[in-house]
């Protein structure tokens, strides 16, 4: 698709002015006395809701003007990072619970960690589009690197079960050793000078730790959306839109990380799926006879795969929950 560059510009400046609208208003009031208010869930559903319905107007806008397979594109894209970034919000929430953010100061560590990772990601986008452009057996990189993620996902997923430390990454470890840190927060400052001396706060660990988060899905994300879609644009938009009311999106589903307990299943399930399109689209450019997996159909099985995947996650929750009520019954009956 040859997108026009006042395109590029007035999408990107649309996003700019979005962003700017929602920290005017989410963020409003502020209290210099007591601080940020506390974000809460019913305002979360609202602002989630409404980036979910400008993510969804805008493809049917590409519907519109580009055709139904550009559009198809996009949604499969967009649902992909979408379930992506909501992997990145598990790791978002175990970073800011290790380091006990005070929750009034949680939606501005998430708004920091959105911005870094929109950087990274377009920073990635950039170098894969070039890469795809000089070198389309890149296509079996990709795949294969996608195929070797999702083992490692699972893998991790087995061996940790969630309990992995991202608050002693190396990162956090060289700011520790080069700067004092002080042990409790101090507002939302990330330096703060103490008897002359300057120390960092734990406010900024978190946004380091955060940031390498965010290198780290960026660099997972772009070769799976790549196996959607080459254009720059819709691979842009779709993480962008992706991104954006990520914050939102943690406040809401605070509640059911831990019953989200086949997410990493379901993600892997899907890289796999990509890598394996990406290999059959490069064999297929590199003359030998093997099917393309079609946009529709990448569609439907993306959606399919996260659809069981949360079912299947609250059914074991609920199934869990009636179990220990049970148990707790029993031993109630014992006691009397």
């Amino acid at each position: 698709m040859n997108v026009p560059l006042w395109v590029w510009i007035a999408t990107i400046g649309a996003m700019v002015a979005v962003l700017v609208i929602d920290l005017a208003i989410v963020d409003r009031p502020w209290n210099k006395k007591s601080g940020p208010r506390e974000f809460g869930v019913k305002q979360a559903a609202w602002w989630a809701a409404f980036y979910v319905g400008i993510a969804i107007l805008f493809g049917f806008g590409l519907w519109y003007f580009a055709g139904a397979t550009v559009a198809g594109e996009y949604f499969a894209g967009f649902i992909t990072e979408k379930s992506l970034s909501v992997d990145n919000l598990f790791v978002f929430y175990l970073i800011i619970g290790g380091f006990a953010v005070p929750r009034r100061y949680q939606h501005e560590v998430l708004l920091v960690g959105i911005v870094i990772a929109l950087v990274m990601r377009g920073f990635f986008i950039a170098i894969g589009a070039q890469a795809i452009n000089a070198w389309s057996e890149v296509f079996y990189v990709f795949g294969a690197f996608l195929i070797f993620t999702a083992v490692k996902i699972i893998r991790d997923h087995l061996d940790h079960d969630g309990d992995a430390d991202y608050t002693d990454s190396f990162a956090v470890r060289m700011v520790r050793k080069v700067w004092p840190v002080t042990d409790t927060y101090h507002g939302a400052r990330m330096t703060v000078k103490i008897d002359g001396r300057r120390y960092v706060t734990p406010m900024l660990m978190v946004i380091v730790a955060i940031g390498v988060t965010d290198l780290v899905f960026a660099v997972d994300s772009i070769p799976a959306i790549f196996g959607l879609t080459q254009d720059p644009y819709i691979v842009f938009t779709a993480n962008a839109f992706a991104l954006l009311g990520l914050r939102q999106l943690y406040f809401l589903l605070a509640g059911l990380m831990d019953r989200l307990a086949y997410i990493s299943w379901g993600l892997s399930a899907i890289m796999v799926f990509i890598g394996i399109k990406m290999i059959l689209h490069a064999l297929h450019e590199s003359g030998v006879a093997a099917p393309e997996i079609t946009t529709g159909t990448s569609l439907v099985v993306i959606i399919g795969v996260m659809t069981v995947t949360v079912v299947a996650s609250l059914l074991r929750s609920r199934g869990g929950a009636k179990r220990e009520e049970k148990q707790l019954e029993v031993e109630r009956g014992g006691a009397e």
